[in-house]
């Protein structure tokens, strides 16, 4: 074996204790090279480790192109959002579970962001969904007419007020106040 396929055996046998990620790849692109490798190479045990790292890093990308089945924009932007939910310093635990094997490629390729989201965003959207229902199931038409509220929006008095005990009975209650004439909405304890 020559120097250079010594280097080149070397180089792969580093490169697969490497964890490859999807980013890693792209930024790098470290398959092209070893792909070169693989093609220029006279030695079985070189080619043979070129092929083995290829195959494996190939299954990163295989569930989102099944998926998707075109490389066009929609494939692109797939994949972007995998990555840069991968690179979310907010999500650490989305990145351990790919990288751990908890999440296969495949079910990974077909996460919808929400899925994808770290736990804090999960529960404020969680939290804004509750408040926009409530908010939504109140009356227009319910309510106190008042003059005592102004309204931030449009500046005017004309303002329709509701009290709704949202939290424990020993908290106060939540008023919840209707610009008559704007529509503005908003609320305050």
């Amino acid at each position: 074996m020559s120097c250079t396929m010594a280097g080149a055996l070397d180089l792969l046998k580093e490169l697969k204790n490497i964890p490859m990620t999807l980013e890693l790849l792209q930024s790098t692109r470290i398959g092209m090279s070893v792909n070169a490798i693989r093609k220029q190479s006279t030695d079985e045990e070189v080619t043979s480790l070129a092929k083995s790292l290829i195959k494996s890093w190939k299954k990163l990308l295989v569930p989102i192109y099944q998926e998707i089945r075109n490389t066009d924009m929609k494939y692109k932007n797939r994949v972007r959002s995998r990555i840069s939910n991968l690179k979310d310093a907010k999500n650490p635990n989305l990145r351990k579970n790919v990288l751990c094997g908890n999440i296969p490629p495949d079910l990974f390729a077909r996460m919808t962001a929400e899925e994808m989201a770290s736990d804090e965003l999960k529960e404020m959207r969680k939290n804004l969904t509750k408040e926009a229902i409530r908010e939504h199931q109140m009356a227009k038409t319910g309510g106190t007419q008042t003059d005592l509220f102004t309204c931030g929006k449009c500046k005017k008095k004309n303002c329709t007020y509701t009290q709704v005990q949202t939290r424990s009975a020993d908290e106060p209650m939540t008023t919840f106040v209707l610009c008559n004439e704007c529509g503005n909405r908003w609320k305050f304890c």
